[in-house]
């Protein structure tokens, strides 16, 4: 069982940066997949960004890559997600994932086994 907490969203002017955290227990976190999505109001959730257990395997969706960087640190079982260059339209609430069924990176939510409760993130213009 792994429980996740979010932190750090916030509100930020189009072009700020948040950095967001992910915080697990259970001793098994360096053994899981990791993935943030978001969900905007009256939106489908959508893929962000996942790592594997080790950290070199890094997806990233097509509309954050190069601004956004996902990075693990397994020591103190916490996941991140620095954004920068964000936009009005990223205005969304942010969840950690873990654990994929297939034991696979992966870009689908429903592959994800747990969530947290997540966190807001709100760019104005």
């Amino acid at each position: 069982q792994v429980q996740l907490v979010e932190s750090g969203g916030g509100l930020v002017q189009a072009g700020g940066s948040l950095r967001l955290s992910c915080a697990a227990s259970g001793r098994t976190f360096g053994r899981y997949t990791m993935g943030w999505f978001r969900q905007a109001p009256g939106k489908e959730r959508e893929f962000v960004s996942a790592i594997n257990w080790a950290g070199d395997i890094r997806y990233y969706a097509e509309s954050v890559k190069g601004r956004f960087t996902i990075s693990r640190d397994n020591a103190k079982n916490i996941l991140y997600l620095q954004m920068n260059s964000l936009k009005p339209e990223e205005t969304a609430v942010y969840y950690c994932s873990a654990g994929t069924r297939t034991g696979t990176t992966s870009r689908e939510g429903g592959d994800y086994v747990y969530w947290g409760q997540g966190t807001q993130v709100t760019v104005s213009s």
